[in-house]
């Protein structure tokens, strides 16, 4: 007996028994969709991370005052912290720095502050942060209308400013928002530009907030003693190592650090915090496996089960295929083959609605929608492995059956 007879007689004996193959193929699918949906909402944050960095440039750095201690599961480490980045610092480094490479330095100046125009007002969730004429370059920023700061802007600090995207849809609604001024927290600005909608990152969003000119955000700054965000953007990824080193020794001279000690400060690449961030992932990926191996597990013993009863209904059956000369070889595929063709029939359904799942969570936490190839053709694969040891022991059962008791059985 071929294949496609085998096949053939599977469908047949599916047919017979719906609703007992819709539970299993159902049991299958639950535990396929749980294990497809966690990998492909993983593969869609790390696709959505990797954008997101690249955006501010791949072949940047930043130089902190702290690490950015990022950590998914454990008891996790707080980042080291040394004194604080000051401004004549931050403006030292932009003017020393002897390379190719541009420098943007900027800094947090508030949070939760309310933006007012007339008698509209955003809640009151808005951060205000200031930025030189390289900041929105370096924070991968574009600009829907206005300009941005200039050099002279930057250091003097005008009461200008350029606001988020959904600043202006809310209290402008849908006018146009250049030179028109705002109250942000305590200060009057009169705004220049507005931002292009980015959306939420990082647990942040640009969309709602306000940026100053650096010296601006220096005179209004919340904190008596801020610490300065350096970013250096390399124009070759061939040539930023170099820059790195200089970049070291330069602020290492500002900073007035002996030879021989180590550095109070922070270099970290961009897209380094998004490797950390993947690399940390990897622990919800192992999760997402062990649940999807334990249904999994579950559905194949719920599968052997349903084959051993399909074994003692057609026992009859079998005994009439022997009699008129089948092998038990040609039983042993048929029930087999059966097993594979109803976890295939789960596992086409798991993978679809894993894919769904894991879609509809990456696209509300701000995620792009991919179709993840290598888990489609891994949970199929996966079908064909869990038909053969569920359907193994049934199909060797049957092949064993006496032609002559298997007759008898009523």
């Amino acid at each position: 007996m071929n294949y496609t007879e085998n096949v053939r007689l599977a469908f047949q004996s599916i047919k017979s028994n719906r609703l007992r193959t819709m539970l299993t193929a159902l049991i299958i699918a639950i535990g396929l969709s749980a294990l497809v949906g966690i990998l492909t909402t993983i593969a869609a944050i790390e696709k959505k991370m990797t954008d997101a960095f690249s955006s501010m440039g791949a072949n940047s750095f930043t130089i902190r005052n702290r690490g950015t201690g990022i950590r998914i599961g454990g008891p996790g480490q707080r980042p080291k912290s040394y004194k604080p980045i000051r401004y004549e610092d931050a403006l030292k480094f932009k003017e020393r720095l002897n390379t190719p490479a541009k420098v943007s330095i900027s800094v947090f100046a508030s949070g939760g502050s309310t933006v007012k125009y007339g008698d509209e007002k955003t809640n009151p969730n808005t951060n205000i942060q200031g930025i030189d004429e390289n900041g929105l370059n370096a924070q991968g920023l574009e600009l829907a209308e206005g300009r941005s700061f200039n050099a002279s802007e930057a250091l003097n600090g005008p009461n200008i400013c350029i606001i988020g995207g959904e600043i202006a849809k809310t209290l402008f609604k849908g006018e146009s928002a250049v030179d028109k001024i705002i109250a942000a927290g305590n200060n009057r600005l009169r705004i220049i530009g507005v931002l292009a909608t980015k959306g939420s990152s990082m647990g942040g969003s640009v969309d709602r907030a306000v940026y100053v000119p650096l010296f601006k955000a220096k005179l209004i700054n919340a904190n008596a003693n801020p610490s300065y965000t350096i970013t250096v953007m390399s124009p070759s990824s061939d040539i930023i190592d170099n820059i790195i080193g200089e970049a070291t020794s330069t602020f290492r001279s500002i900073r007035k650090i002996k030879v021989g000690e180590t550095n109070n400060f922070e270099i970290t690449k961009s897209d380094a915090i998004a490797q950390t961030l993947i690399e940390n992932l990897q622990v919800v990926v192992i999760g997402g496996v062990v649940i999807g191996v334990i249904t999994l597990l579950g559905a194949s013993i719920a599968l052997m089960n349903i084959m051993l009863v399909s074994v003692t209904e057609r026992t009859r059956e079998i005994g009439v295929r022997k009699a008129i000369g089948a092998k038990p070889s040609v039983v042993r595929k048929q029930f087999l083959i059966e097993a594979i063709v109803i976890c295939l029939l789960g596992g086409a359904f798991g993978i679809l609605l894993g894919i769904g799942i894991g879609n509809l969570i990456s696209m509300f936490m701000g995620g792009g929608f991919i179709i993840p190839w290598k888990f489609i053709i891994g949970g199929f694969i996966l079908c064909v492995i869990v038909g053969i040891v569920s359907g193994y022991y049934p199909a060797k059962k049957a092949s064993k059956l006496d032609p002559v008791e298997a007759l008898r059985y009523e």
